[in-house]
């Protein structure tokens, strides 16, 4: 009898090698092992659509027959078929029938060992049977069952195709976790400026109804409610502040955040000039600092956020300029949680060349980190888009620095790349975000207008954060 072992954990081997019919006994068995993780479970839905809450959601599971997640069960039955076909007989192997008998539930942690074992051999079909058993790190038989298949007929080396990678991301879920980082603080009071169209709307009521911000609609009243009974969007909760056009909309909220009748504002529909330029002609609005946009996005293939600046108020800031642009990304981080945020300072190339203006400004950038100039991050640049997102990237090109590969903060070096950016990883790369401006005595929830409304309150919580570490700060 032959035993044959394999782990589709650690697989080192480049070639399969098949066992053909003419070389199986009865007895022979092969294993294999495997631990279960939460991205097998997550991975396992995707494919095959089976979103049983009792797989994803840990709160109802808590509250089932197994008291916790749960592994599919087909799952298991799916590391039958992967030995079948790899190991033993391996390639050219064709299933005929397998049953199941599920006798324990399998949970993240768990480390199985599946065993199939030739049973019977059919010599006029070329058919074995197989029993086929699955026990835990605790010798508990999970899975059991029999299967039968067409055993190959020649041997076969073949190498080893290895499966393609899946990047799992939830953007649903990845939204419900950042507005859980306010869910403890109290809603904000928000001037929502002319959000006249449906996802504007949408979004500044979705905040207020998921406690971000009490809602102050500030709007033409009569064309603000024709427009919610329209789309079917209630605005009852909200306090509404009847202004003409969308100018006066900017100036009326203006005015009411430097008199401290508003904590925060948000961006409508109305023209993102119209709106800044209102905030920026207060007096009692402005602070010693650029006012700037940071745009915090989750990118599916990066394991991190990321936040980019600047990409919607400054169109070719100097030198000066973009030390607050940084400042204000660095502050911003910490409000995030970052106490030491990774920057990144964007330039074509990673070299300083005296042709390129933002790679001077890169190198000036950093060594006024080094003097204390810009506090609270590590600064590196130039460098490229790939050496700040990829340690391989950089390695090949022999930098070496404490930002590559791990960066948390990209600044681009104008108007045009930081907006270019944003566009690429949302609309090629599929990345959710927020975006939000700082630098003036109040947050400003800021993103496009063809943003939706999940993008929207998603900016209202980055405010609600802001908002409350401003209060810490003046306690």
């Amino acid at each position: 009898m032959k035993k044959i072992t394999n782990t589709t954990n650690d697989i080192q081997d480049e070639w399969l090698e098949n066992y053909p019919y003419d070389e199986i006994d009865v007895g022979d068995s092969a294993y294999i092992q495997r631990t279960l993780t939460m991205a097998d479970i997550q991975a396992f839905a995707a494919v095959s659509g089976d979103t049983n809450p009792a797989h994803l959601d840990p709160e109802y599971a808590n509250d089932t027959l197994f008291h916790g997640v749960i592994g599919h069960g087909m799952w298991g039955g799916s590391l039958i078929s992967t030995v079948l076909g790899t190991v033993f007989p391996g390639p050219g192997t064709i299933y005929l029938e397998q049953n199941l008998r599920f006798s324990r539930p399998v949970r993240v942690g768990d480390s199985l060992t599946v065993t199939v074992t030739c049973s019977a051999k059919h010599d006029d079909k070329k058919a074995i049977d197989l029993e086929c058993t699955l026990v835990n790190q605790k010798d508990e038989r999970v899975l059991s069952g029999s299967a039968r298949v067409l055993a190959p007929s020649k041997k076969l080396r073949i190498a080893r195709i290895h499966a393609p990678t899946i990047s799992l991301f939830d953007p649903i879920g990845q939204h419900a976790h950042l507005l859980n980082l306010g869910a403890h603080l109290e809603a904000v009071v928000c001037g929502v400026v002319h959000p006249c169209d449906q996802e504007s709307l949408q979004g500044a009521m979705d905040a207020h109804h998921a406690g971000l911000i009490k809602a102050v609609l500030i709007a033409p009243e009569k064309k603000l409610r024709a427009l919610a009974e329209q789309v079917n969007i209630d605005i009852s909760a909200a306090t509404v502040i009847d202004v003409p056009h969308s100018h006066a909309a900017a100036e009326t909220a203006a005015q009411m955040a430097a008199d401290k009748k508003l904590e925060a504002l948000m961006k409508g529909s109305l023209h993102t000039d119209e709106l800044i330029h209102a905030v920026v002609m207060q007096p009692g609005l402005r602070t010693g600092r650029r006012m700037s946009h940071v745009f915090r996005c989750q990118v599916p293939m990066y394991p991190k956020p990321l936040y980019i600046t600047d990409a919607a108020l400054n169109i070719a800031p100097t030198l000066s300029e973009k030390a607050d642009i940084v400042q204000n990304a660095i502050d911003f981080a910490h409000v995030m949680g970052l106490e030491e945020p990774k920057v990144a300072i964007l330039a074509a190339v990673e070299t300083v060349n005296p042709s390129m203006p933002s790679t001077l400004d890169a190198a000036a950038l950093c060594k006024m980190a080094e003097r204390g100039q810009i506090k609270g991050g590590v600064l590196d640049g130039p460098l490229a888009f790939d050496n700040a997102i990829s340690a391989h990237a950089a390695q090949i090109k022999h930098i070496v620095s404490p930002v590559a590969g791990q960066v948390d903060i990209l600044v681009g070096p104008d108007i045009e790349a930081g907006n270019m950016m944003i566009k690429q990883v949302e609309i090629l790369a599929g990345a959710s975000g927020a975006g939000i401006v700082l630098g003036a005595r109040v947050p400003i929830a800021l993103t496009s207008r063809s943003d939706t409304a999940m993008a929207r309150s998603a900016s209202a919580l980055l405010v609600k954060l802001v908002v409350h570490h401003n209060r810490k700060k003046q306690a």
